[in-house]
Formats: structure tokens, sequence, C-alpha cells
């Protein structure tokens, strides 16, 4: 059944947020990658620096989250625009505190961590599931989205840690969380951990391996990167996000993730 299809009780029984399957994933590490290329072309490229990048990114992202949250059921083009959106603040937000306030990538990846354990305790205390099939109500939204900011935050930084402050460079940080996602997978499919446990793992590490691909792609070949064009880059990024979200199936989750 497609999701313009759904009847009217299952659309209101139905969650906000798409089901999570490999396409799911093939997108949300292109969004990634988008957020970092094109969060840098804004900041960087048109010298606009951290904050106003992070001020103008942030507006865009609440007000496409007020339009999520308005809805009544699944919209895919919606759900994955809030998504780059969220990608995008994450990446400026985390360079301006990383870099503009002075705390560095330890202390802003430690920051970051704290601040989305705390958002999913609170989220699991308040509703007592955290897993994506309960995302269809407000407060399970609002819960939902803050969690994912923080998410998106903590991955830059961390991406930035790895890559940056261990000196193992953009390569070394794409093998390092292809590596754990490996594992996350494995587990997955070999043990019974808990599946929304694993989801949230998946989401927080698909972030740093898009922003260390973004940076490989947008940074000048004398700091390791391929010196590609941050707009073209988005360009593309966005084009083949748009074409997935077009020809891969789109269903809002029903089972816990």
């Amino acid at each position: 059944m497609s999701v313009n299809t759904l009847s009217r009780d299952d659309a209101s029984t139905a969650s906000k947020v798409p089901e999570v399957v490999l396409g799911f994933w093939i997108i949300k590490i292109l969004a990634t990658t988008l957020g970092e290329i094109g969060g840098d072309a804004v900041t960087m490229s048109m010298h606009l620096g951290y904050l106003v990048g992070t001020l103008i990114f942030a507006g865009v992202f609440l007000a496409f989250v007020r339009m999520q949250i308005g809805l009544t059921r699944f919209d895919p083009w919606l759900y994955w625009g809030t998504i780059v959106a969220s990608t995008t603040v994450g990446t400026t937000l985390a360079d301006f505190a990383d870099r503009s306030l002075g705390i560095g990538y330890t202390g802003g990846t430690t920051l970051l961590l704290s601040l989305l354990l705390g958002s999913l305790f609170v989220w699991h205390r308040t509703t007592g599931d955290i897993s994506v099939a309960s995302v269809r109500d407000r407060r399970s939204e609002w819960f939902y989205w803050i969690t994912i900011t923080f998410s998106q935050t903590l991955g830059t930084a961390l991406g930035d840690w790895v890559a940056d402050t261990h000196g193992m460079g953009y390569a070394g940080g794409m093998l390092v969380f292809g590596g754990l996602l490996a594992v996350v997978l494995a587990l997955h499919l070999a043990t019974k951990t808990n599946r929304t446990a694993l989801f949230w793992a998946a989401f927080v590490l698909t972030r740093p391996l898009g922003a260390v691909v973004g940076d490989f792609l947008d940074k000048p070949l004398a700091k390791g990167g391929l010196d590609l064009s941050r707009y073209t880059g988005s360009l593309v990024l966005l084009a083949a996000i748009a074409i997935l979200v077009a020809l891969l199936p789109q269903r809002p989750a029903r089972t816990a993730h």
C-alpha cells in the first residue's frame, strides 16, 4: 500500500517518519554529505562565517520542522528536506562551537554527546518509547527532531575530532566510521541487540561518515581533500537525493527501530 492510499484510520496511527530499510540509509548518508558541503559553501565559500550560517540554516530547519509537525501523515519530500536542513545546521553549529567559541573538537564532541544522550533519556522518560514507529504525535515529533539536531551536530564534531585531532585524515575517518557501521550491521543481523539502540547508533555514525566524505570532497589538496567545487557538489548530491526519494519506496515506519 502506498502512502497516498492509506486509509484515514491508518494515516492517524502511522508514523510520520520513513520505514528504515537500505534505501533510508543510502539517502541519509547522501544527505549528511550534502549537509557538510552545503554548510561549508555558505560559511566558507560565501565568507558569511559560522554564526551567520548557523542562523540562516537554523531558520530554514525550524521552518521545515514546523511544516513537518503540522502534517497529519508521512510526506517523504518534506521529511528528507527536513533531514537535509538538519544536517546543514548541524555542520555550521558544530563548526561555530568548535572553532568560533574555541571549545575544540574534543570539548564539542563531549558536550554534544551529553546533549544527545540527555535528549534520548528525557524522551524515553516522557513517552516511554524512542523508536521511529512511535513518532505519530506532536510531542514525540519534537523530541525526534531535537534528538536529530543533536545527532547531526555531534556527527560533524565527531568526524572532525577523528580526522583532525587524532590525525587520521579523511580517508582514515571514512574507514573508522565505515567500520563502526559494519559492526552495528553485524549486531543487527547476528544478535538480538535492541533494535532501537542499534538504529540510533547507526543514525549517529552515518553523520560523521558523511562529514568526512564531504570534507574529503571539498577540502584543498594540501589538507588531504579533492578540492571539488562546493556548489557543484551540493547540486549533484541534492539531485541524487531527489532521484532516490522519487524512485525508492517511501513508506511510514510501522515497526520499532
